[in-house]
């Protein structure tokens, strides 16, 4: 029926020459004097002010708070939509039983 096509390998055109013998050669290492080390600069600290602090605090509170209002929106909209669904069904279920039984 369907069968995929196997490409062939081309043969070579001309001459094909023998890879190269490379033959191994002992590694001697140097040891170089280490580098004078440069000078660093010294970095400014970070320093936290009570009021630095407060606000940081209030930031993360405000973020965790957001996120938790995000996360209990989308579980209710969840929880909604499948009780919507089991009515749904429910609903469906009766009517089909009632046609039944007017047969």
């Amino acid at each position: 029926m369907l069968r995929p096509k196997i490409p062939t390998m081309p043969t070579p055109t001309g001459r094909v020459t023998p890879p190269a013998v490379v033959e191994p050669t002992a590694v001697v290492q140097h040891r170089l004097a280490p580098a004078p080390a440069e000078p660093t600069t010294p970095r400014p600290t970070v320093q936290l002010t009570p009021g630095a602090v407060v606000a940081l605090v209030g930031g993360g509170t405000a973020v965790v708070l957001v996120v938790g209002a995000v996360l209990v929106s989308m579980l209710l909209a969840v929880a909604i939509t499948g009780a919507s669904v089991a009515v749904c069904a429910l609903v469906i279920r009766s009517l089909i039983a009632a046609e039944a039984k007017r047969r």
